[in-house]
């Protein structure tokens, strides 16, 4: 795991954490079903970060023979853990708590107490998207937000980047809810908060749910990383031809590459060797995430 991602991570649960605590002792003061939700979210945040400082500690274990290619997918595994915390604890509570609510409206007491508690909490979740934001623009690049999302390798920046969010929209959602039911004195606003809170958890477990999938089962390498393999390959001596490649990543940092190339047919087996060596030390210099390679010699055929 990155410096940057492990920042990034840390400000999240300091900041998760406090606000847990501040909105829980709001909800025992106020009521607020809004409040409840966003204590819940909180907690659920925090223990989430946790989880990501755990999958990164576990990639880190050394390769071993049931595990050959080590352990970089735990990384995927606990993100995709976090996706499902945040749509169980933190979505579907947050609308069981606010249809609730609806059903059986109840009074907020002490609504200023919320009021700055909500406010404060903005401050500090606002510090932490600022440090997500921030980690992230070093390995973005010109992706678009969106694009980063969809194709980071790395699972913790993005799942720490939509958390922040989620957190951020979730307070808005939960200021408008109290306000509303402040200026209308009908409670039902704060519940209509809460389930606005967990419409837009469940929305965000669920993106990340698709994009953990898909690491866990398996993506190849980006575009860029593909070309510089390519590159790497055909620029080696005595290689006539890629004939065909595979790559996948067994870890946010780690590429495995498979490969039949074509080489010079006139090669003794000692000149092959040297050959396949001198092209595996090319890819790696190319994209230094590809540290396991497999390149088998073959005949380029015609197509027929």
């Amino acid at each position: 795991m990155q410096d940057g991602s492990k920042k990034a991570i840390l400000a999240a649960f300091l900041a998760n954490a406090a606000i847990a605590v501040a909105k829980l002792v709001g909800f025992f003061l106020t009521g607020a079903a809004s409040m409840l939700a966003e204590a819940v979210h909180s907690s659920a945040d925090a223990g989430n970060q946790g989880l990501l400082f755990l999958g990164g500690a576990r990639a880190r274990k050394t390769a071993t023979p049931e595990h050959p290619f080590g352990y970089g997918r735990e990384r995927y595994f606990w993100s995709f853990v976090v996706a499902l915390v945040l749509f169980t604890l933190g979505g579907l509570f947050a609308l069981y708590e606010g249809i609730e609510k609806l059903r059986h409206p109840h009074e907020i007491e002490s609504a200023t107490v919320a009021f700055v508690i909500l406010g404060l909490a903005i401050v500090v979740e606002t510090v932490s998207f600022r440090t997500a934001i921030k980690e992230s623009l070093h390995v973005k690049g010109k992706e678009s937000w969106w694009q980063f999302i969809r194709r980071s390798k790395s699972p913790e920046l993005p799942v720490v980047l939509l958390e922040d969010l989620g957190a951020l929209l979730g307070l808005i959602f939960a200021v408008v809810g109290l306000g509303m039911a402040e200026i209308t004195g009908s409670p039902r606003w704060d519940a209509v908060g809460s389930i606005a809170i967990g419409s837009l958890l469940v929305v965000i477990a669920i993106v990340l749910v698709i994009e953990m999938k898909g690491l866990l089962i398996g993506e190849s390498a980006s575009p860029a990383a593909l070309s510089g393999i390519q590159q790497a390959m055909e620029s080696t001596d005595r290689v006539h031809k890629v004939i065909h490649m595979r790559t996948q990543h067994i870890g946010p940092d780690e590429l495995l590459v498979a490969a039949k190339l074509s080489f010079d047919p006139t090669l003794e087996l000692p000149a092959l060797a040297e050959a396949i060596n001198d092209c595996e030390h090319r890819i790696r210099a190319a994209v230094p995430a590809a540290r396991v390679i497999y390149i088998e010699p073959d005949i380029e055929r015609a197509s027929t």
